[in-house]
């Protein structure tokens, strides 16, 4: 007999949004944003910029309905507007500026200890994998939260791609070195251009994601266009944006901001109510768009699928 055992982040099909009519709403509000009616903001239209993403006849794909939600969408106007890109300045409003990245031609260098390293065209990536749509919570250091549709493929499959080769235990994200674009690449303080790093475990983990859409249409700039990562379990710096060179290595990278601040922010991050961050509690967090607060879940909601990957790790702070 086959049994099938609901996962932690499952929840029951008489709960979830029937497909039929999330595809529904949205072949509406496509036909309504085309007609060039304005909507009201709860609809949640994402303003639109001059340079169009020629993948956008790929979005919507078919969500993965094993990945759902214990909360309802962030609104999308809401996200749009609100977001940490440092390469285009320190606040929160940089979405205008990030409008100024030029995400064609686009090429993921991937090399290292692989025995398939290749600089693969971002369209031609997204021809070879196999795309889905998946809610994840989103969870920032900063103790804001937020609940997206991403778009992409698992991680998986680009480590896959790349056949690493023994020993290769890391991965090395890097994103885009050009400060003629973006703004923020001038402050020399900071040790640009942006790094962040997996265990090959880690990267292999059923949930850690390659995003290349949301809200069912290709990633705007700001989201971190045309490629980003997506670790559900971490806090949102680890989801390192516009991606440009995946490296396997068997050394640790040191990440953007582990160089920066190592006592605040480590190289696993991994999502803990019970350790503060030195300068706020991580207790609880704030639901952007809402006023609710809610209490913070261990590894974000996702202790069942990821705690194992740390069981016999000892010495290491995992939680910040």
């Amino acid at each position: 007999m086959f049994i099938l055992k609901k996962r932690g982040w499952e929840l029951p099909e008489r709960l979830a949004t029937p497909e039929t009519h999330y595809l529904n709403r949205r072949q509406i509000l496509a036909g309504l944003a085309g007609s060039g009616v304005l909507l009201g903001t709860g609809l949640g239209i994402r303003p639109s910029f001059a340079e169009e993403d020629p993948s956008a006849g790929l979005y919507p794909v078919e969500r993965n309905a094993s990945f759902t939600l214990d909360r309802d969408l962030t609104a999308e106007e809401v996200t749009t507007k609100y977001n940490n890109f440092y390469e285009f300045g320190s606040h929160k409003q940089i979405y205008p500026a990030a409008q100024k990245l030029k995400i064609r031609p686009w090429t993921v260098t991937l090399d290292g200890m692989i025995d398939n390293p290749q600089v693969v065209d971002i369209d031609a990536l997204l021809g070879k994998m196999p795309l889905e749509e998946r809610l994840y919570r989103f969870r920032c250091v900063e103790a804001w939260s937020m609940a997206v549709p991403w778009s992409g493929f698992a991680l998986s499959e680009l480590v896959k791609l790349a056949s690493p080769q023994a020993g290769a235990n890391y991965l090395r994200f890097e994103t885009f070195l050009d400060p003629a674009v973006a703004g923020g690449q001038k402050q020399a303080w900071y040790p640009w251009p942006y790094v962040e790093g997996l265990t090959l475990e880690e990267a292999t983990n059923e949930l850690a994601f390659m995003a290349t859409g949301i809200y069912g249409k290709p990633l705007a700039k700001q989201y971190g266009a045309p490629i980003r990562l997506v670790v559900p379990w971490k806090y949102g710096f680890k989801s390192i944006k516009s991606v440009v060179r995946i490296t396997f290595t068997d050394k640790r990278p040191v990440s953007f901001w582990e160089e920066i601040q190592a006592s605040e922010y480590g190289f696993w991050a991994n999502v803990n109510p019970s350790v503060p961050h030195r300068r706020w509690p991580q207790s609880s967090e704030r639901l952007l768009g809402t006023d609710e607060r809610r209490n913070t879940l261990l590894f974000n909601g996702y202790e069942e699928q990821v705690a194992g990957i740390y069981k016999n790790i000892t010495g290491e702070r995992l939680f910040m």
